[in-house]
């Protein structure tokens, strides 16, 4: 049964006409209030992931649970009709299991705090924000087995559950979530900074709602609902057509053998409403590669999308949800059934904003972007110090941003725009480590028009023995480039000892065993190219080799050719960019995989020094 709302006043709220200059000043407040749930949850917090590299997501929603700002979208809906309980003034919930929010968190480190906002008896906004946190307990040091076969292996679920009632703090939750976590003073803070920098948004709403009235403040929330659906409107009109178009790509493997996994997605235009269709995705895992998807969840990432590629200027938020359908296959990899593992879900996360590019892309080609967006790399570090202190590090890794219509990809950015690197200035003070290498992977970034952007080249010395584990992708599967670019290069890892030799280590591995003085080479794929790389100016590739950015052998993937000086050789690049436009085959399509998977099989030893993983389904026990 739904949630009982509990209010002392019953007075519905008055639709107010709002001015445009009110409607501004309110909707530049929420933003600004947002921004300061950020800035009070990087002061408080102590986990690296959240204080350094930002790994959490705030929203503020309307009386209905509709978000106004925020990024993931708004899940309050799905909650208050599956929570058999009250929300009351005084109330906060507290959960982190997928399963009992519709996958509003897509696993279980992620921590959420949802604050109802009362004023003057009636509920008038709500607040929340969830931040990932770093070990939670469960069978491995970071709770994110990727051989996991079952969530119950990936550490503590936490159901709704009320840790303030009625303005009562519940001390004793607290103390039983922290007795499950191997680092209890981190997750402390965070959730404590969770729940501080829901009490700002909180307080600027009521601010808000006290200078303006409430009435007022409800009407502009609603007004900038339909703002926001009226110009998604335009959008899906103009982008969309009714012919259905698909895409797919592939996550690469699962950590224990098998892959590629498809992702699926058909989309087309019916009158107003788009659909997306995820029907001939694969079946579920039995690893912690699944993604449970929030259909809500999904409807903010293509509206992200479809405002930051044809009208950055355009606030979202959850007003467009009605004309968006999205159909997920029950037990297929976005819809698993419980208890599935969720832990590894972060790779078919990063793949579908590549599937919603080439999606996008295919009526309008030249706002079409190559792929990149593709996984977060993830470090996990751990053991006892010299002094027999036990550490442990959870970091997350950037890969190349795809080549786009207006330009290059950016070299080694998040897939989240607001995520920030872990300085290593940071890392060798708290971690016994040293920083060997921090820098591009030259070449690594798709030859284009635009040039995707490069990988990062990460070198981890290790001053302690411990353990270490990897979860990354497109190691196998590389990232596909458009309109005549080429695709990036793919992920490497290679464990370097001390005495020199080295092995080629697979991107989805737990608790390898490191000593003292082993080098970790950590490097991502590059991002697709956008446009020919024959059409790039050869002066650029020159400038880029200087710059580190591209070799002398990879400028020949734009025909290019440096002389001994350095200098462009303008003849020698005319004969080889003429020599490779005569083999270039005219194709149809706007995008470039690189070789079919059955090519990619037969060929991963050699290139990558792993063997191929087998069809999902098939793989040995």
């Amino acid at each position: 049964m739904p949630a009982t709302i509990i209010e002392t006043n019953d007075t519905p709220f008055e639709k107010i006409d709002i001015d445009p200059v009110t409607l501004d000043i309110i909707e530049n407040a929420l933003r600004n209030a947002r921004i300061e749930m950020d800035a009070t949850l990087v002061r408080t917090a102590m986990s690296p992931g959240i204080r350094e590299q930002g790994d959490a997501f705030p929203l503020i929603a309307d009386h209905t649970g509709k978000m106004i700002v925020g990024q993931f979208g708004s899940f309050i809906g799905g909650f208050l009709e599956q929570f058999d309980g009250t929300l009351e003034d005084g109330d906060m919930i507290f959960l982190s299991d997928p399963y009992s929010c519709e996958g509003a968190v897509s696993h279980n480190n992620d921590w959420l705090i949802l604050l109802p906002i009362f004023k003057d008896g009636r509920l008038i906004a709500y607040t929340a924000m969830f931040g990932h946190q770093s070990d939670i307990g469960g069978k491995v040091v970071g709770s994110m087995p990727i051989d996991a076969k079952s969530i119950f292996e990936e550490g503590v679920r936490i159901p709704p559950v009320k840790i303030w009632k009625k303005g009562e703090y519940n001390e004793d939750l607290m103390k039983l979530v922290m007795h499950q976590t191997r680092k209890p003073d981190w997750c402390q803070a965070d959730i404590n900074a969770i729940i501080a920098s829901c009490r700002v948004a909180a307080r600027r709403v009521i601010e808000m709602a006290e200078r303006f009235g409430d009435d007022v403040y409800v009407s502009a929330t609603q007004e900038l609902l339909a703002r926001n659906h009226r110009a998604m409107k335009t959008l899906i009109g103009q982008a969309i057509g009714e012919e259905p178009v698909s895409f797919e790509d592939y996550i690469c493997d699962d950590g224990i053998g098998a892959g590629p996994y498809k992702i699926k997605c058909t989309m087309w235009r019916d009158g107003d409403k788009v659909i997306l269709d995820f029907e001939g995705t694969d079946p579920q895992s039995g690893a912690s590669i699944n993604f449970f998807l929030n259909e809500n969840m999904f409807k903010m990432f293509f509206g992200i999308y479809m405002i930051m590629v044809f009208d950055p200027q355009i606030l979202f938020n959850d007003g467009f949800y009605d004309l968006i359908d999205v159909r997920i296959p029950e037990g297929s990899l976005l819809k698993p059934k419980f208890p599935a593992a969720l832990s590894g879900r972060t790779h078919a996360l990063g793949r579908i904003f590549d599937i919603l590019g080439g999606l996008l892309g295919q009526k309008t080609p030249e706002f079409l972007n190559a792929a990149g967006f593709s996984s977060s790399p993830h470090l996990f570090y751990s053991g006892n110090d010299k002094k027999g202190d036990w550490f442990q590090l959870f970091q997350i890794g950037f890969g190349g941003i795809p080549g786009r219509p207006l330009g290059d990809g950016p070299d080694g950015h998040s897939l989240w725009p607001g995520f920030t690197n872990v300085p290593n200035e940071f890392l060798e003070r708290y971690f016994p480590l040293r920083i060997e290498r921090y820098e591009t992977a030259p070449d690594s970034g798709g030859a284009g028009l635009h040039r995707g952007g490069n990988g990062i080249y990460l070198s981890y010395r290790f001053l302690a023995a411990g353990t270490i584990s990897i979860h990354d992708d497109r190691w196998f599967v590389p990232p596909w480039g458009v309109n005549g670019g080429e695709p990036g290069k793919r992920a490497r890892k290679i464990l370097e000892k001390e005495d020199g030799s080295s092995t080629i280590i697979g991107n989805k591995v737990e608790e390898v065993t490191v000593e003292e003085g082993d080098q970790l080479h950590f490097i991502t794929w590059g991002g697709g190219g956008w446009g020919s790389p024959l059409e790039r100016d050869p002066e650029l590739v020159a400038l880029e080799i200087r710059q580190g950015l591209v070799t002398v052998d990879g400028a020949r993937e734009y025909g290019v050719v440096i002389a001994d000086d350095g200098k462009v050789d303008a003849a020698a690049t005319e004969r080889l960019r003429a020599d490779m436009a005569s083999r270039i085959t005219e194709t149809d399509s706007p995008f470039n995989f690189g070789p079919d998977i059955d090519t990619l099989r037969a060929n991963c030893v050699e290139e990558t020094g792993l063997p191929a993983p087998v069809q999902p389904g098939h793989a040995a026990a």
